[in-house]
This record gives C-alpha cells, structure tokens and sequence, in this order.
C-alpha cells in the first residue's frame, strides 16, 4: 500500500489509465480481427477503414508506437487488395 497521499493518487490514476488503455487497446484487437476475418472485399474495406482510425488514434495517443500503426495499416492494406477490394 502507498505511504503518502501522492503515492495513493498515483496509485488511482495508474490504475484508472491501465483499464482506460486495457479497453482501448481490446477494441484496437478487435477491429483488426475484423478485417482479417472479412470474407468479402466489401466487408474488409469498410473494416480496414475502422481499424485504420483506431490505428491512428491509439498511436496519436501513445497506446502503440506510430511506426507499429503504420505497418499494421501497411499490412491490412495489402491483406484488403488481395481480396479485391
């Protein structure tokens, strides 16, 4: 347990940022799941398109490093034009 009043802050805000993150970076998971798991072009443009936001957003915010959003985008992006789309 914290000794000190700044410590205890310390303590709540680590702890409230860690589920803040934790979310942010589940929904991030989940939309690049979407669009590997997209079974038509279509559905996998507008899925990269969403995953492509969130990329930019999380490393805007420091939840993943810029260049690991870029490839990621990179990635998805060659995985949406081989379906077709």
């Amino acid at each position: 347990m914290p000794n000190s009043k700044s410590a205890l802050k310390r303590l709540r805000q680590s702890e409230k940022r860690r589920v803040h993150n934790k979310t942010a970076r589940s929904r991030l998971r989940t939309a690049l799941k979407r669009v590997r798991d997209a079974s038509d072009a279509g559905q996998a443009a507008e899925a990269y398109r969403e995953a492509s936001r969130l990329l930019d957003r999380a490393a805007a915010r420091g939840l993943i490093h810029k260049n690991v959003a870029s490839r990621s985008k990179g990635r998805l992006a060659t995985h949406v034009r081989k379906l077709g789309g």
